[in-house]
């Protein structure tokens, strides 16, 4: 567990590139139209993650300095476990089933739309409060996820796949799994004395300007 703990976000990109080949050759004949695209998007959700863990990665120290934290950065309020948990155990699920469940448009809906709603924290509050115009983590979400979302949008939308209702629960949706997937796992399971705390090659990734940018506001 501790090789996963340290590498998921890299076995995700393996992940990513499996299934690439595997739709590309022919497996996206076993899918509708609705499933690829909400494959494509937990897909998205791959290449966002290891744009904030692995390349150009930093996104750990950058969020916890952005969270206030000053002392023990490597480990406080997230961790190398906390991270895995919520964004493998609690994520993948929630990904696969708008995909197993392709008729439930509203949940397609929350699943496009919390890729999309990650604009709020990479483009808005991470930049306020990091005094900078990028973080990692932000690239993917204009250039993956929003079209993305936008596409299944349309999609349900020509077709007449989805009613008020399903926009509605679809919106509200999106933006409570921000809570669910992140705001309550790192409220629940922040500690200042795990046993895991981040490694160097996860703090920064191989992003110098992140890690100079995290040292400079932790030793204001």
């Amino acid at each position: 567990m501790d090789f996963y703990r340290r590498n998921w976000y890299w076995i995700g990109m393996y992940l990513f590139a499996a299934i690439a080949f595997f739709l590309g050759f022919g497996g996206n004949k076993l899918f509708s139209d609705i499933q690829l695209i909400l494959i494509y998007s937990f897909m998205g959700f791959l290449v966002h993650q290891y744009e904030e863990y692995g390349a150009p990665g930093g996104f750990p120290g950058i969020f916890n300095v952005v969270l206030g934290e000053r002392d023990v950065i490597d480990r406080y309020p997230t961790n190398a476990n906390l991270v895995m948990i919520n964004n493998v155990f609690m994520t993948y699920p929630f990904y696969i089933l708008a995909v197993i469940f392709p008729g439930a448009i509203w949940f397609g809906l929350i699943q496009v739309g919390q890729g999309m709603a990650q604009i709020l924290n990479h483009g808005i509050y991470n930049n306020l409060k990091f005094k900078s115009i990028y973080n990692p983590g932000l690239g993917a979400v204009i250039f993956v996820n929003w079209p993305i979302g936008l596409y299944y949008i349309w999609h349900v939308s020509t077709n007449n796949l989805a009613t008020t209702t399903d926009y509605v629960l679809g919106f509200i949706g999106a933006i409570l799994s921000l809570v669910v997937l992140w705001a309550i796992p790192v409220s629940t399971l922040r500690d200042k004395n795990t046993k895991y705390p981040y490694a160097e090659s996860q703090m920064y990734g191989v992003n110098d300007w992140a890690k100079e940018k995290v040292l400079q506001i932790k030793n204001s």
